[in-house]
């Protein structure tokens, strides 16, 4: 590759990753609360936003090919562009009869621009810096697509709430939307200059195409091929059996009246609890999960990692059974939940980093781990509330606590090693913060 500037890293990559999380958080996060307030049933919001989520299970089938592009520059720009011009069209849609249908229609093109957008970004972020530089703004990385995350979770969504008392529900969230899609138009101006020109080292050559595909095949066979390959990918569906449910239909039960089993709380007030203190305790959690995984080995930790992760989710069958109304105990309580989750959702990337990853193509198999990753959240996600229909929110929290079940006796029988492989076997995954979950 050929760098024709050198800014200093701090000036591109703490917005780049920003701008990676914002798109992100709004398809997998927002849109589910903004369907809400506008009316849609359970069923269809969790239909509809887990199908959306196929968009970053299906990436690494399309990222070998963008190697041929020129310039990642290039790329994240034009995806960034994209990606905010459909936000905002999707905003305007909010005014329309029958805007649900148009609205979900652009958010699936938002979330593949978001998607692609993240395969260039990596790319920029792997080509531009060495291997030192690569650990040194790691953090940053990370940090800044969270970031995104709790921009939209916690502010966005806030400001969402003080407007829909003032200027009604379906014009609050088309501002809200339309000035994240215009950031979001910004950071691709911001990085048109910010970001190094990086070309690829290697011309794009006739047969290239047939070339990369027949890599892709191999990476696929060989993936596959792997010993006990269906048994891993099992663990890694089921494994996010309870997630999967519950952290869609809890935000829409926190939304949802008293009479019908919700607790009642405004768009505001969730997005305080939620965005907030409860995201800051995901990101607490993952960081204690790590170093627990690390003192206990992975295998004598998985098993505690996935009751952590899930036994939590009883603290929405407690707030369904006694409905609370001090904000400061939901938000407590949220916590509580969100520090389980981020504590055991280590316990799934270790797993594909170290067990599922190793081989022929390691970083190509870790992304394709990662996106039968997102294909268990989706896929849950998508039944979650045709499940909560049928049982009502009481069961329903119950159940996503017996989802667990599977999951536990598989981690018992997966293999797991008793020792990390050593750093030459495990994919690099710094560039990777959507190994987080959605």
């Amino acid at each position: 590759m050929t760098t024709a500037t050198s800014r200093h890293p701090l000036v591109w990559v703490p917005s780049l990753y920003f701008a990676q999380g914002l798109p992100f958080a709004v398809v997998m996060i927002m849109a589910s609360i903004m369907y809400k307030q506008l009316g849609i049933s359970n069923e269809e919001i969790t239909f509809w936003t887990g199908l959306l989520g196929s968009a970053w299970v299906f990436k690494p089938l399309w990222s070998p090919f963008l190697e041929m592009v020129g310039s990642k520059k290039a790329m994240v720009v034009l995806f960034q562009l994209l990606g905010g011009l459909c936000m905002i069209a999707t905003a305007l849609t909010l005014h329309l009869p029958g805007f649900f249908t148009f609205s979900v229609a652009l958010l699936t093109l938002v979330a593949f621009a978001s998607a692609t957008h993240d395969i260039a970004a990596d790319g920029s972020y792997i080509s531009n810096l060495s291997s030192q530089q690569q650990a040194l703004y790691s953090g940053w990385l990370g940090a800044f697509w969270n970031g995104g995350k709790l921009f939209v979770q916690g502010g966005v969504v806030v400001v969402a709430g003080k407007l829909e008392a003032s200027i009604g529900v379906a014009q609050a969230w088309s501002t809200v939307l339309g000035g994240t899609g215009a950031l979001l138009i910004a950071l691709g101006v911001y990085h048109l200059w910010a970001m190094p020109r990086t070309t690829n080292a290697a011309p794009v050559a006739a047969g290239s195409v047939a070339n990369v595909a027949e890599t892709l095949k191999d990476v696929i066979v060989t993936f596959f091929q792997k010993p006990g390959i269906w048994l891993a990918v099992a663990f890694i569906i089921l494994f996010r059996a309870g997630e999967g449910q519950v952290q869609t239909v809890g935000r829409l039960f926190l939304l949802d009246k008293t009479e019908l089993g919700g607790l009642g709380l405004t768009t505001e007030q969730m997005g305080i609890a939620y965005g907030t203190f409860a995201t800051l305790a995901f990101i607490g959690g993952s960081i204690l999960g790590g170093y627990f995984a690390a003192w206990r080995g992975l295998k004598k930790a998985m098993f505690p990692l996935i009751v952590a992760m899930n036994l939590p989710n009883l603290t929405f069958w407690y707030l369904n059974a006694y409905q609370p109304t001090d904000i400061y105990l939901i938000t407590t309580v949220l916590s509580i939940e969100m520090l389980g989750y981020g504590f055991g959702f280590t316990g799934l990337i270790l797993y594909i980093m170290q067990v599922v990853a190793p081989g022929k193509y390691p970083t190509a198999h870790y992304a394709l781990g990662t996106g039968i990753m997102q294909l268990g959240f989706v896929l849950f996600q998508m039944m979650s509330g045709t499940i909560q229909k049928w049982l009502g929110y009481h069961d329903f929290f119950i159940w996503c606590v017996v989802s667990a079940i599977p999951v536990l006796v598989l981690a018992l029988i997966v293999k797991i090693p008793d020792k990390q492989p050593e750093p030459s076997d495990s994919p690099a995954s710094a560039a990777d913060p959507q190994a987080a979950p959605g």
